[in-house]
């Protein structure tokens, strides 16, 4: 009897993995999972939740960040501040709670830029897979390149007021007391600028913005890409670690190629006219880094280098193996 539910158990599980096993191999094209408009939705879907949940983590990361990069503007001498100083200055003049200033436009940005330069990527790299395959021959790292590149320059084009909303909302506590707009959300911040500096003031900074998650995503997706492959090819590693590993290697590249274009957009984001000339500080991206590297030096465009990967490897990691899980989950 014993030995009869024994065999009786072991065949409703090998049943239960052959089932399984069909399923992933042979999913209904019914399935609303499986739907074709659902498949072309998904990596915009998973690549937005990806990037919201990795903003969550990494948001005080980014305000120490951003105050970083806008200390000492217009000076190349004075007092060097460290992430940590500015970290801990936050909380002694506030609450910890400070360090998360802007969080909501940190987040419609990722449900808006992320949402769609992962999309894009998966979109592009999927019909040139096609195209490679039809010829035979393996994508190459140009092909995923050029994929990273457009995707972000359009992404970044459609999520340049949520960031900018960003930037100021975590530039408001430099300034006096008085003169803060303490900003309630982002939607009230993206509103006030729009009634007090015109719509187009929404895509100031577009330019940098454009060219630094263009250097982005090809340090982030290009890489991944590229690096997972390499990994699967050469190594005997688990997907899980080549995962990890490949986000690691292209947290580094995003970090050191975009950083300077970084620095450039989060000045032009900032700036304000003059109330008496009526002036902005700079005319552009151009205008920017000449005189940055003239009153400020060089070395400025990677001041906290160290704080920026920090935060954006980690952000990169995050989001990639997340994107990576899920679309795992919905294969």
């Amino acid at each position: 009897m014993a030995s009869t539910i024994k065999d009786s158990a072991s065949d409703a599980a090998v049943s239960a993995q052959n089932a399984t096993k069909s399923a992933i191999e042979n999913p209904k094209s019914k399935d609303f999972l499986h739907h074709p408009y659902t498949r072309a939705a998904l990596p915009f879907i998973n690549g937005g939740l990806a990037g919201m949940t990795a903003t969550v983590v990494i948001q005080p990361v980014d305000m120490v960040k951003v105050r970083l990069q806008l200390a000492g503007e217009g000076a190349r001498t004075g007092p060097r501040p460290s992430a940590l100083g500015i970290t801990r200055d936050i909380i002694a003049s506030g609450k910890f709670l400070d360090l998360y200033t802007g969080l909501s436009a940190g987040i419609l940005r990722q449900a808006v830029y992320t949402t769609a330069r992962l999309g894009f990527f998966e979109t592009f790299v999927r019909k040139l897979n096609t195209r490679a395959q039809a010829a035979d021959r393996n994508l190459t790292f140009g092909e995923r390149a050029a994929a990273g590149l457009s995707a972000g320059g359009i992404a970044a084009m459609i999520g340049n007021p949520a960031d900018l909303a960003l930037v100021r909302m975590q530039a408001d506590g430099l300034k006096a007391p008085e003169a803060r707009a303490n900003y309630r959300s982002v939607f009230d911040a993206l509103g006030r600028i729009t009634r007090t500096e015109g719509l187009a003031a929404l895509w100031a900074g577009a330019t940098p913005t454009v060219v630094r998650a263009m250097a982005l995503n090809l340090g982030q997706l290009a890489f991944f890409s590229e690096a997972k492959q390499q990994l699967k090819q050469h190594t005997s590693l688990s997907s899980q670690s080549q995962t990890f590993a490949a986000s690691a290697i292209a947290g580094f590249f995003a970090s050191f190629l975009s950083l300077p274009f970084d620095f450039i957009k989060t000045r032009l984001q900032k700036q304000q006219k003059d109330p008496k000339t009526g002036l902005l500080p700079y005319k552009g991206l151009m205008d920017c880094a000449r005189k940055v590297a003239k009153d400020e030096g060089w070395l400025r465009f990677y001041r906290g280098f160290g704080t920026y990967y920090v935060r954006i490897a980690p952000h990169a990691m995050v989001t990639l193996i997340v994107a990576d899980y899920l679309n795992l989950l919905t294969k």
